[in-house]
């Protein structure tokens, strides 16, 4: 029997979100109906509510969350009911060409719920990233279920489906960060403080924090930032390369994903280095290089997709090191709320005021 629960939806274009009954049907095959226990407010979230990742109103937001299967529907192995499990937005499919040659983390072909959740009155939702987690409960491919240890907080796990596993990811996975390295993040969000913190958790031996907040930076510092630099009152390429010896950082991780940033990302890393960009650019923006420059410097330019996770490989891994006292994803979640508080938590957001606001379920 489908199922009636509570939901945030985005009904328009910068319209202010509202709960909503929301209709979630009994699972098909390869699908599964989770009990949603906590999701956070994700600046994808807001880009959604704007209509800027596309016009499909009206959206079911929400998707870096943790809850607990309920029910599975026909050919589900990977998952059963009760299973404490962290939502991703990358299914795999298992038999695409990346799948198939063994870099599953760049699946083309992932899928999500093939049925559709609705309003009462039978208008169809378009599931935030696949997911729509800001619900009691939601309707998701059993793929997009990955079962981790149930001592860690719902509050905590869930940030791993979105933001800080992008950040770490873009750190470990995408830049490589090893042992001894020096590691410049720019923009220190979310996302640039997960790849603070996964930088750390690597090894790096020297870490400089970009932002123009020193609220921001201050908050870096606390993440793993060994050095730090506000860009509004001093040039950031010159910061970092000297703090690097006069060379440039082994690995620059852009996080803001506008192409000012990412030419300073381009020109403080050193000879050979990385930049990895992880921030989300707009579909409008253009970036102009000296395509000598790009010879020259040699290295390797990465974009990161959500920190080229695999998520059945990396969230175990990251709940475990979180539960060893060695990761503390704790310290993301600025403050919980309720479902009806998601309008006003954007507007924390917007400002700057959070790093995580959490809806607890």
């Amino acid at each position: 029997m489908a199922q009636e629960v509570r939901g945030v939806i985005a009904p328009g274009k910068d319209e202010p979100v509202r709960v909503e009954t929301i209709v979630v049907p009994d699972p098909g095959p390869g699908e599964a109906v989770v009990k949603v226990q906590a999701c956070g407010v994700c600046h994808t979230d807001l880009h959604y509510k704007q209509g800027g990742i596309n016009d499909d109103f009206p959206f079911l937001l929400g998707h870096e969350a943790a809850g607990v299967v309920e029910s599975v529907g026909d050919g589900v192995t990977d998952v059963a009911p009760g299973d404490f499990v962290v939502l991703n937005w990358r299914a795999v499919c298992g038999a695409c060409r990346a799948c198939l040659r063994g870099r599953p983390w760049y699946c083309f072909d992932t899928h999500n719920a093939r049925q559709k959740m609705t309003l009462t009155d039978g208008t169809e939702l378009s599931p935030a990233l696949g997911i729509g987690a800001f619900a009691e409960k939601t309707l998701v491919a059993a793929g997009q279920c990955t079962k981790v240890d149930p001592a860690v907080s719902p509050a905590v796990a869930g940030l791993l489906g979105c933001g800080v596993m992008a950040g770490i990811g873009a750190a470990i996975n995408t830049g490589e960060v090893g042992r001894g390295d020096s590691v410049a993040v720019i923009g220190c969000g979310g996302v640039g403080d997960a790849a603070i913190a996964g930088s750390r958790l690597a090894g790096a031996a020297k870490i400089i924090a970009v932002d123009i907040d020193d609220r921001k930076l201050e908050t870096a510092r606390s993440m793993g930032a060994t050095h730090t630099v506000n860009s509004r009152q001093t040039d950031p390429v010159e910061a970092i390369r000297e703090l690097t010896g006069g060379f440039g950082a082994d690995v620059v991780i852009e996080a803001v994903g506008r192409p000012e940033t990412y030419r300073q990302a381009f020109y403080a890393r050193d000879l050979a280095g990385t930049v990895v960009l992880v921030g989300v650019p707009t579909p409008d923006m253009k970036l102009e290089l000296p395509l000598l420059d790009v010879f020259g410097r040699g290295g390797a330019l990465k974009s990161s997709w959500y920190g080229d996770c695999l998520p059945s490989r990396d969230f175990p891994m990251l709940v475990d090191l979180h539960l060893q006292g060695r990761l503390d994803l704790e310290a993301f979640v600025t403050e919980t709320i309720g479902l009806d508080e998601v309008e006003k938590a954007f507007e924390r957001m917007h400002r700057g005021d959070v790093l995580r606001s959490v809806v607890v379920l």
